[in-house]
């Protein structure tokens, strides 16, 4: 594909030579010559002298002086290169496709309710009263357990489960081994010190374009509902505790943790292996930095660390005075011993 159709087809203003050819994407330090790239941190910016890449999508006013040595270097100039990146991997690359139908080997019982254009692969099991949308695709071994209704343009990834009863929306991916309303962790004490299990009844619902990654989990509630909000994305490895809600477009990055009944609003981020207690409320436009644990509500537009977690400024201070308790320790020490002489 010539650049100035990358150009076009990207919405990109192009400097450089419209006829080069290009061939495919990669990242800016293992592009090769036909590769579009792109560069959206700036840390990364000495990487522009030594890519092999043909062109590079950044934003305007980024540099692309190199050496004379090298070959030249076109741009594409967004405004978001990584969303342009984004959409260019889609001019290259279309993932595979899968024809309509069930296979011999799936099981869908009678009363299930299959839309149009669906195609239920290899051991799939659908059970009673089941619903699925237009379009769905259930790779191989995906379980969808009886009364769960499921939406059009679903995409299940093999060994995925959706559980009794859950409600699934339009355009919902679940990535291999992702568990949809499992049970809640909910056990009642008893005088002899055993735990009684109570049954979760309120399903877990995904609104429209959520996806949910590898081996995660999305448990339902005791009573009530368990909600993850439109264009939420869960990464892998995170769990989801019963009766939580998760608003709009809300990022919880690898090996997060919510405990039962935690609100979040929309457009948060809880950054890779940072967790919350239960009933506790998380505010609109909220950044909870990695490894953080939050103890206590967290108002709107906050960003805070540490465990517990308070106001990330004051954490980055104190981690700051952390890498220097060593010295602070010896340094008192000596003052100290120095005291110690001037007793009389």
């Amino acid at each position: 594909m010539k650049l100035s159709e990358v150009a076009q087809k990207l919405g990109c203003r192009l400097e450089g030579s419209p006829e080069a050819e290009i061939t495919g994407v990669s990242g800016i330090d293992h592009a090769r010559p036909g590769h579009l790239t792109f560069l959206a941190n700036r840390r990364y910016l000495p990487l522009l002298k030594t890519t092999r890449a043909s062109a590079v999508l950044v934003e305007g006013g980024v540099s692309l002086e190199r050496d004379a040595l090298s070959p030249p270097l076109s741009a594409l100039r967004s405004a978001n290169p990584y969303l342009a990146f984004a959409h260019a991997i889609e001019l290259f690359y279309q993932p595979p496709r899968y024809a309509p139908g069930v296979h011999p080997t799936a099981v869908v019982s009678k009363s299930a309710r299959i839309g149009k254009g669906a195609h239920i692969g290899p051991y799939c099991f659908v059970d009673e009263e089941a619903a699925i949308g237009r379009n769905a695709v259930l790779h191989s071994f995906v379980t969808i357990y009886r009364g769960a209704v499921i939406g059009d343009d679903f995409f299940a990834h093999a060994h995925s489960v959706v559980r009794e009863f859950c409600v699934v929306g339009d355009r919902v991916i679940l990535q291999n081994g992702a568990i949809i309303g499992g049970d809640g962790f909910g056990f009642a004490h008893q005088k002899d010190g055993s735990w009684h299990k109570m049954q979760q009844s309120g399903p877990a619902v995904l609104e429209d374009d959520v996806e949910v990654q590898a081996n995660s989990c999305v448990d339902r509630a005791t009573v009530g509902e368990t909600r993850v909000g439109r264009g939420t994305k869960l990464d892998g490895l995170v769990l989801v505790g019963h009766a939580s809600r998760i608003g709009a477009n809300t990022l919880l990055c690898g090996q997060v943790g919510l405990a039962g009944s935690t609100k979040v609003g929309d457009n948060c981020i809880f950054a890779g292996q940072s967790a919350s207690s239960g009933h506790l409320s998380v505010g609109d436009g909220s950044l909870v930095y990695a490894q953080s644990g939050l103890a206590a509500d967290v108002s709107p537009h906050s960003k805070v660390g540490g465990s517990p977690a308070v106001d990330a400024r004051l954490w980055l201070k104190i981690s700051a005075a952390l890498n220097r308790l060593p010295e602070l320790q010896k340094r008192v020490r000596e003052l100290e011993a120095e005291l110690e002489k001037r007793k009389p």
